[in-house]
């Protein structure tokens, strides 16, 4: 496909977050098995049911657009889920493991905030203000788990991995 329009690029962009929705649907159960605060267990299984609405939202985008919903690899989401992979294979301490895998949960989040962001922005500066609306109700969605996980580590996780450093001292 040849980028000659924003709405080719913002179409082309929606390729690659829809793809990244996908992948992060396979990660979170993974990431709720792997950690051992019942919250934090919670927060990622919460999310994937949110992510499922949110490949949903831009089923409709697509709709919309009159394109098919289609997956293009995105491989910055392909490197944060590795890099999340590594770390559950680490030998951690269970509130350390909880508090790396906010870490890495917020990485996504971001990336997610950002990608979100631009296709929405496109959205508006190409007039469409239904798909913009789509796009900023996840965009909004996904900067409350990124909140929600700050208050999660921030009000215990961080303080209990940190705890456990003291114990070892």
């Amino acid at each position: 496909m040849k980028l000659e329009t924003l709405r080719d690029l913002m179409c082309h962009e929606l390729k690659d977050i829809y793809d990244a929705e996908h992948q992060i649907t396979e990660a979170l159960p993974v990431m709720a098995r792997e950690a051992s605060a019942p919250d934090l267990k919670n927060a990622f299984t919460e999310h994937l049911e949110q992510t499922r609405t949110h490949i949903s939202r831009l089923e409709q985008v697509f709709q919309q657009l009159g394109v098919p919903a289609e997956r293009q690899t995105c491989a910055g989401m392909k490197g944060l889920l590795t890099e999340g992979k590594q770390l559950m294979k680490e030998n951690a301490d269970p509130d350390v493991m909880d508090a790396g895998l906010i870490a890495a949960a917020q990485r996504v989040e971001h990336y997610e905030m950002a990608a979100y962001g631009t296709v929405r922005t496109y959205a508006s500066e190409l007039g469409d203000q239904s798909i913009c609306s789509l796009l900023q109700q996840t965009l909004d969605e996904e900067g409350e788990t990124d909140k929600k996980l700050t208050r999660l580590a921030v009000g215990h996780i961080n303080l209990e991995a940190a705890a456990g450093e003291r114990r070892a001292a």
